[in-house]
């Protein structure tokens, strides 16, 4: 097996520095849009193509796949560079979304969704990768804080421009969408791309251990995605799925120790800056995306507000995480203990859901807007800091493993988040009965402990001294 080879690659100017950079963040948008635009047109769908009750599948099967090969596409990024790999992903990407527009079933829809979940999956880690390649970890902070503010957009238009879709054109508008956004992404990124920094590494994929993954993640969504369509989590399909992906789990945990080059090397998982920043994430946007399954019914059914107006809950959420991102990665690199902001956030978003806990018998709707809002801005700085820290701490021919591990993290952890929280939620009301508002108080506990989670990780997070210069490497071939 080779090691890196040490040479300077050819600079880039900062014209075309943008230019992938804004390639990059239409790439993200994609993805991000992609989780958001499609449930506004689901009951469309459903008339249009029929089996109300299998709809949620539409949505699933995306998350399934796509969650399960984030990390495949971050090593596969290390050893075949970033160029080609963006440009598989991004046009599988795009092949799906045609067929999902032309899909004359429901079971080819979710077939196609599957399929577009493979390639959505290494958008989001191969946006950050690419990122990482471009700027030094120092003055990282602001571009991982406009990821944030991608996602945040995302979250708000998504639902509006779905609903439209939906509601005055066609459903599968929401679908073709994605070609011309695509294509104008390749199009803005491909020729600079191949400039790119890059540190080739001379080994084969870990196939069985990326085999391992893709099952037992796979499995373990369609575990957590039956059981909460069903609400029957002890049925012998949910057991039996999440004892196998158990199993599937633990050989590839096995495998990263017995073979020469895993999927995520050792060096990556074992250095604790990685490991703790990662599992944040993970908890943090648990927390964060199951609230959102939760926010807009706790505001229908405790404060009397209709549906347009309970999403208005969401938009202040996702605001507050928009400023808290923004604010905190624009300063990350004047800030001599950088942690701090994000320990502080953390602090502060355990806080405000602990106030939500205590008013859901008697929400006072402007107070209950306000700790959404403080809650958002306290859980905002983790996720550049966090992006920050990790890219931080290994070595350029790890950075995409590294942040395949994080974006593959933060949906995972989303994945039981939304999982656990509409659980507690939703299965209060099962059989037609009314939602005890004790449920919403567990379920702002529920998320307070993943709050909490992420703050003890970050207090113990080393904060080592950020890099502010590229390292050598050789460009992409």
């Amino acid at each position: 097996m080779g090691g890196p080879v040490t040479q300077m690659a050819p600079a880039l100017d900062e014209a075309r520095k943008r230019q992938i950079i804004v390639g990059v963040l239409t790439a993200m948008l994609l993805a991000a849009l992609d989780q958001t635009i499609v449930a506004p047109a689901m009951t469309t769908i459903g008339r249009s193509l029929g089996h109300f009750e299998h709809l949620p599948w539409v949505i699933s099967a995306y998350l399934i796949t796509a969650t399960a090969v984030t990390p495949l596409y971050g090593k596969l990024a290390d050893i075949h560079g970033r160029r080609s790999v963006i440009f598989v992903s991004v046009s599988i990407f795009i092949a799906a979304s045609v067929l999902c527009a032309l899909a004359p079933n429901l079971w080819t829809l979710i077939g196609a969704r599957a399929l577009q979940g493979l390639g959505g999956g290494g958008l989001i880690a191969l946006a950050q990768t690419v990122m990482g390649d471009l700027v030094p970890p120092k003055q990282r902070g602001r571009y991982a804080a406009q990821i944030s503010a991608v996602w945040a957009a995302a979250s708000v238009a998504g639902p509006v421009v779905g609903g439209v879709f939906a509601e005055h054109l066609h459903w599968s508008l929401v679908f073709w969408i994605n070609v011309p956004l695509g294509a104008a992404a390749l199009a803005m990124m491909y020729g600079p791309l191949k400039d790119l920094p890059f540190v080739p590494r001379h080994h084969r994929l870990d196939a069985l251990g990326a085999g391992l993954v893709v099952i037992g993640t796979s499995l373990a969504m369609l575990a957590l995605s039956l059981g909460r369509m069903s609400g029957h989590w002890g049925s012998p399909t949910v057991l039996g799925l999440a004892l196998v992906a158990v199993v599937a789990i633990v050989l590839f945990v096995w495998r990263l120790n017995a073979f020469d080059a895993p999927l995520i090397p050792m060096q990556v998982l074992r250095d604790p800056v990685v490991l703790r920043g990662t599992l944040a994430v993970s908890l943090g946007m648990g927390g964060f995306v199951g609230l959102t399954t939760i926010v807009p019914i706790f505001l229908q059914l405790q404060s009397g507000l209709g549906p347009d107006a309970a999403a208005l809950g969401l938009i202040v959420m996702a605001a507050g995480s928009v400023v808290g991102a923004l604010v905190v990665g624009r300063a990350i690199p004047k800030l001599g203990r950088y942690l701090l902001p994000a320990i502080g956030g953390l602090a502060l978003a355990c806080l405000a859901l602990g106030g939500l806990a205590a008013t859901v018998t008697a929400p006072f709707l402007p107070l209950t807007g306000f700790l959404l809002f403080l809650y958002g801005l306290g859980l905002g700085p983790i996720f550049p800091t966090a992006t920050v820290s990790v890219q931080n701490a290994v070595a350029r021919y790890d950075l995409g493993a590294a942040t395949g591990l994080l974006a593959f993290m933060r949906s995972l952890g989303a994945a039981f988040g939304v999982a656990i929280l509409g659980a507690i939620v939703l299965g209060a009301g099962k059989g037609g009965a009314a939602i005890d508002p004790s449920s919403f108080r567990l379920a702002f506990l529920a998320a307070l402990a993943a709050t909490g989670g992420a703050f003890v990780l970050f207090a113990g997070m080393p904060a080592r001294p950020l890099r502010d210069g590229p390292e050598p490497v050789s460009a992409e071939s």
